[in-house]
């Protein structure tokens, strides 16, 4: 389907009523986006022979709303999208929601703990099936939303993490990832949440500074005694040894001896291990092996026995006094008791220090040994680097690569097993004798009696990872799977380059014979405030974007966001700058409205080049040009600098310049106005077009009533012509520079805009004659009649404009501005002219820099006879 399909509703010349004199974007855009859906554009077909252009939507959690970084990441997907199905590709944009395993269980227990109850008293059925009722009532409440939006995904293809084939994408790689001795179970340290009550990996740890407390402890009497450091003193209870460097001279007499372990009545050995660092505090260290990752592996190493003295929730284990403590309460009371028995040292407090948080509820996270699934990373993260460095798949922007590869090169193996009930069950048995049995999508589970299945859940990264191609039917061999896989692109924000985009260049890699799962990592900032600062409800500065939809339209707020989005840089926005692209919204629909009401017209072929008059060959040079602008812009997902381009097009070059200089030329009819009015049409035509992926709505309902003809979403992308003309580009900037001083020149004398002037205009020696016309009329000079007295002559790109201000002009005010703006300029000179002459400033300064000066110093040199001309044109008094 092209543009050039009418609607169903019209014939080929009906014309769509005249537009209303104001745009209501409440009115508008609800109704064009369900006509959209209702007509299928955002649909793919996987049996099209168009080329295919896929992207995926970073699957929002099912618990989520529309925030600001949403609304920002998928005005750009959209934007994408939209133009590349007008460029005649097949367009998938796949949407969908990710289960959300820890947020959304911990939703609906927090509903259960408002009845009084908790999951286990419904048991895990019943709970599982209280999560589905749950989502099915009040999940997905984003779905609505994206359409406010104007988001073009293809609805009928919208997938959630645990439906039924992506249960089954997720059953059939863990297979066969057990299989290939990629998946395995070990008990290890882990990050755990006392909160959550599940493990969690590496990636989903946030780290902050915390103020805390370094207690250094004596260990052991007199000669045989160490000192050791700790910030969490509360896990001394499960110290199995203390650790030296095997070099350090002072503890060389006590490796492979005891000491006394204080508070315990234990004795543990002093091991000598290269890990430690006699550097570092006294250089020696206490070993928890079920509490802490390093002491784990020292533990490993020297055979040491793990003693668990926290539980699940943080609770204090070991027998005694401490028994039953919250971890922080048995903190200062073991500190206490130390101090009691003198074997504090040194204490120091407070002690800011690094730690760990989850990154859903915040809680203070505790490393504990415990047995889970473990993915092992090695082999698939090589292949993850190795994609990127061979050039298989582009970062963007470039500098962020090395992000990229200082996490994927250094990729811990990776914790996968959740202690939940939601989510996707880890399909493996256990049988009553140790057996243990992986099963996949198409085995049989073993039955009898001892048989049962693993408990835990996969982390919901692990479903995520396989989005790109679980979604279009894998493991299946889908037609959409031949047809869309890999993505075109994928774009996403710089913070969950790690949690989710390296996920999906393993499995991708893995499971599809080494095709990477996109071509390109499009990356993009986070949304702040105006003033840079992160949005946040505890700030108060976290803005709803629904509320800023209501009130100023989906429009704006999607032009607000693409103008600020410089690749993989933070957006800082505001609200003063969302009413901005409101006024630019209402700025295209009232002048395309006025240009219509003046004859604008896309009917007929575009008039030959000849025909037209230097203003209609400049503006179509322009108009060429900013369509290669674009274009090359949106090939390096540059856009904010795409939307600035189309801003300054359409606002100053088209609707303040082009528009207002054919007003004299429709007045005064004829052949050359039905011309310009064909002119007119073509550039709104494609101007509306170049616009419609970031603004759809406005520009959707304007092209339609301009053309009559079905809808710009599936109209053709303007294509660059190649057509240039510089001798009308600097016929029409001379004319620019003309209007515009005398405009400043009014102004400064205080004339009112619609106030007229007597003028007498040389335009001789310039090409500037036949444009006498428009210049007297947007300059509101008339004619010069007997008794014309030249009190002002402005001499401006060649043309001379002299103007009877005789009792408007205050002469002494205008002599003092010209005066000022003189004395600036030849100072502007004098730096040019000596940084240019300073040997060594031209040795060292680059060649852009050099002719950056030169060109400031050619225009103060112009500007400086330019101004003294205009001061002594002033009349003598």
């Amino acid at each position: 389907m092209t543009d050039n399909t009418q609607r169903p509703d019209s014939g080929p010349n009906e014309r769509t009523p005249e537009l209303p004199t104001q745009y209501a974007p409440a009115e508008v855009e609800g109704p064009l986006y369900e006509r959209w859906v209702e007509r299928g554009y955002f649909e793919a077909d996987a049996k099209s022979d168009k080329e295919p252009y896929t992207i995926v939507i970073p699957p929002p959690n099912v618990t989520g709303s529309l925030h600001l970084g949403h609304a920002f990441e998928h005005t750009l997907i959209d934007a994408l999208t939209r133009r590349k199905r007008m460029q005649g590709f097949e367009v998938l944009w796949q949407p969908g929601m990710d289960h959300a395993g820890i947020a959304t269980q911990n939703v609906v227990e927090r509903e259960l703990a408002k009845e009084g109850k908790s999951r286990h008293d419904l048991g895990r059925e019943a709970f599982v099936e209280r999560v589905w009722q749950w989502k099915a009532e009040s999940g997905g409440q984003i779905s609505g939303q994206m359409r406010r939006l104007g988001d073009g995904v293809a609805w009928s293809r919208e997938r959630f993490t645990m439906d039924e084939g992506l249960s089954k994408a997720v059953q059939t790689i863990f297979k066969k990832l057990y299989d290939d001795e990629l998946i395995y179970r070990a008990e290890r340290i882990i990050n755990w949440c006392p909160r959550c009550l599940t493990a969690i990996s590496d990636i989903e740890v946030e780290y902050q500074d915390d103020e805390g407390e370094l207690v250094s402890i004596r260990y052991g009497e007199g000669d045989a005694s160490i000192v050791v450091a700790t910030t969490r003193a509360e896990t001394m209870l499960g110290d199995t040894a203390v650790a030296v460097h095997p070099e350090d001279e002072r503890y060389k007499h006590l490796v492979g001896t005891e000491i006394e372990l204080p508070l315990t009545g234990r004795r543990i050995p002093v091991v000598a291990d290269e890990h430690v660092d006699p550097e570092f505090g006294t250089g020696a260290v206490k070993v928890t092996p079920a509490h802490d990752p390093n002491d784990f592996e020292i533990g490993r190493r020297h055979d040491l026995p793990s003693l668990t003295v926290l539980d699940e929730h943080g609770v204090i284990t070991a027998h005694g006094p401490f028994l039953g403590l919250d971890r922080f309460e048995a903190r200062s009371a073991i500190v206490g008791a130390l101090r009691a028995e003198g074997r504090i040292v040194a204490e120091k407090r407070p002690y800011t220090h690094s730690v760990g948080h989850c990154s859903r509820c915040k809680t203070t996270l505790e490393p504990r040994q415990s047995m889970q699934w473990w993915v092992k990373t090695a082999p698939l993260a090589k292949a993850a680097a190795d994609a990127v460095r061979e050039g298989k798949v582009k970062i963007h922007p470039e500098e962020m690569s090395k992000r990229y590869f200082d996490w994927v090169d250094n990729l811990h193996d990776w914790c996968i097993s959740r202690q939940l009930w939601w989510g996707h069950r880890i399909p493996v048995w256990y049988g009553p004798n140790g057996e243990m049995v992986c099963v996949g999508p198409d085995d049989e589970a073993p039955t009898g009696e001892g048989w049962h299945q693993e408990t835990d859940v996969l982390d919901t990264w692990f479903s995520s990872g396989l989005w790109p191609f679980s979604t279009l039917g894998w493991p299946e061999k889908t037609e959409s799977v031949a047809k869309f896989y890999p993505n075109s692109v994928l774009v996403t924000g710089y913070d969950i380059l790690f949690f989710w985009v390296v996920r999906m260049m393993m499995f991708g890699l893995y499971a599809m014979d080494g095709t990477p799962p996109f071509h390109t990592i499009a990356l993009h900032g986070m949304v702040r405030d105006q003033f840079g600062k992160k949005m946040s409800k505890s700030f108060g500065n976290a803005v709803n974007p629904l509320d800023w939809m209501d009130k100023y339209g989906s429009d704006a707020v999607r032009f607000t966001l693409a103008r600020g989005a410089n690749p993989g840089v933070d957006v800082p926005i505001g609200e003063d700058w969302v009413q901005g692209s409101r006024n630019f919204a209402n700025k295209i629909w009232n002048a395309t409205r006025f240009a219509m009401m003046n004859g604008a017209t896309v009917e007929g072929e575009l008039p030959p080049v000849e025909k037209m008059s230097a203003t209609d060959r400049w503006i179509m040079s322009r108009l060429n040009a900013t369509v290669a602008e674009v274009d090359a812009y949106y090939d390096d997902y540059q856009f904010a600098k795409l939307s600035d381009a189309l801003f300054h097009f359409a606002w100053d070059e088209v609707f303040d310049w082009y528009v207002e200089l054919s007003k004299t030329t429709f007045q005064a009819g004829g052949e050359q106005a039905g011309v310009s009015a064909r002119v007119l049409g073509e550039v709104l035509d494609v101007t509306l077009k170049l616009l419609h992926p970031v603004v759809p709505f406005v520009t959707e309902t304007l092209w339609t009533t301009l053309t009559g003809k079905e809808s710009v979403v599936v109209a053709d992308w303007p294509k660059d012509s190649g057509f240039r003309d510089a001798a009308a580009e600097a016929e029409i900037e001379n004319l620019q520079q003309v209007i515009t001083e005398v405009r400043r020149f009014r102004a400064d004398q205080g004339l009112q805009p619609g106030q007229r002037v007597p003028a007498r205009l040389d335009l001789s020696g310039t090409t500037l004659a036949a444009h006498e016309d428009a210049i007297r009329q947007l300059l509101r000079l008339q004619p010069a009649e007997d008794g014309f007295q030249a009190t002002a002559t402005l001499p401006v790109a060649g043309a001379t404009v002299a103007l009877d201000l005789s009792g408007t002009i205050d002469v002494e005010a205008e002599r003092k501005r010209l005066a000022k703006a003189l004395a600036a300029a030849e100072k502007d000179k004098a730096q040019c002219t000596a940084k240019l002459g300073n040997e060594a400033f031209l040795a060292k300064a680059a060649e852009a820099a050099v002719e950056k000066i030169r060109t400031r110093l050619t225009k103060a040199e112009a500007d400086i006879e330019r101004i003294s001309a205009q001061l002594a044109a002033l009349p003598q008094g």
